[in-house]
């Protein structure tokens, strides 16, 4: 009888002890839990309390006139980082996403006097309705579809610099490796391919471009058009890995349509041939990309072209070659993305600018005898 009064004992005691644990379990488990609330309201609260202090002038009591600087051609993010650089708005990303939530657009480039006490609504309708303050010194326009010797020429011919500093810093190693630092998402090692002719072909967007000082760094000549590639690319981005192309890639397939559209040409159907060939292992047959093997601007190729010995010469080499060939538009970055559905393998343009389409090879011929070797429309 004592014995099992002892069990009992013995027992009882345990299961005391375990709910003494399970209480001890519950308090820990229970106090981890109303941390992680705390944590996660704490952050949030924080994150609410941080972007409604950034929505908000930068100093409401300072009404002291900023010359702010908007290049032609900036983007809302270059917009929102010169913003926050020159101390007009707290957080460039904020604005960003506010000007953005708000559809505003139309923004004007200039000189403007903008003040820290501006709210972000007085801020926007400025930029949409300000007058600029003084002209610019110089303009760079680039065309689409230009090659980096003529845009360097140009660069040249409407800035202080030589054609061959221009070029020198478009070559230059040590500025480039900076730049894929600046532009992770733009410039990256594929610049590095020791096939490439030039580094930053088809990274400079064709646009045109004002500048508000007599002699600006080169550098800064050449990043605001690097920055409107990358603004460019950027609302592209979805698509991009849609497609599995890298900006490299893209800008590739992009000076390919470019160069090869005419005025009259539909850059979704020249796109869909591109397209219809790689996915049936065909070389593209683009004459550009052999004219740019052979360093040569003239307007058509000659069959002795067709040999050069280059990784460019899209006749001897399947896909892609290994970068743009030139500077291409919006347009033709778009088809890129966006080719027609066509079964179209061939094509070719006529004296007039026509652009003819074929399914087969014994059509293409048939086109090819009746527009461009008898010559007659």
């Amino acid at each position: 009888m004592k014995d099992k009064n002892k069990i009992k004992e013995t027992l009882t005691k345990k299961l005391l002890e375990r709910q003494e644990e399970a209480k001890v379990i519950r308090k820990i488990v229970g106090l981890i839990f109303i941390s992680l609330i705390i944590i996660i309201g704490g952050t949030a609260v924080g994150g609410y309390l941080y972007v409604n202090s950034a929505l908000k002038p930068v100093d409401p009591e300072d009404t002291k006139p900023v010359k702010v600087e908007i290049p032609i051609g900036s983007g809302v993010t270059s917009i929102g980082k010169i913003l926050e650089e020159n101390g007009i708005v707290k957080n460039s990303t904020v604005f960003k996403y506010y000007v953005k939530f708000n559809n505003e657009s139309g923004f004007q480039a200039g000189s403007y006097d903008l003040t820290p006490s501006m709210t972000l609504n007085e801020i926007v309708n400025s930029l949409k309705t300000g007058k600029v303050m003084r002209k610019a010194e110089f303009k760079i326009t680039i065309p689409e579809g230009l090659q980096l010797d003529q845009i360097a020429e140009i660069i040249a011919d409407h800035s202080p610099y030589k054609k061959e500093e221009v070029e020198k810093k478009l070559n230059d190693k040590k500025w480039l490796e900076q730049l894929k630092k600046e532009y992770p998402n733009l410039i990256t090692d594929e610049i590095d391919n020791k096939e490439i002719k030039r580094p930053l072909e088809g990274y400079l967007y064709p646009a045109t471009y004002s500048f508000y000082e007599k002699k600006p760094p080169l550098e800064d000549i050449l990043k605001e058009m690097l920055d409107q590639t990358d603004e460019v690319l950027a609302q592209y981005r979805d698509s991009m890995t849609d497609k599995e192309y890298t900006a490299h890639q893209l800008l590739t397939m992009a000076s390919l349509i470019e160069e090869e559209a005419t005025e009259k040409a539909d850059r979704g159907k020249i796109s869909s041939v591109f397209y219809n060939r790689i996915e049936e292992e065909m070389p593209l047959q683009t004459d550009p990309t052999v004219l740019y093997a052979l360093g040569e601007h003239k307007s058509r190729t000659v069959y002795k072209d067709l040999k050069v010995d280059s990784p460019y010469n899209t006749y001897k080499v399947k896909g892609l070659p290994p970068g743009p060939i030139a500077n291409a538009g919006l347009s033709s970055i778009e088809a890129a993305l966006q080719p027609e559905d066509t079964n179209y393998y061939y094509f070719l343009a006529s004296s007039n600018g026509s652009v003819y389409y074929s399914e087969t090879l014994e059509e293409h011929n048939e086109k090819k005898a009746k527009y461009i070797t008898n010559k007659s429309e």
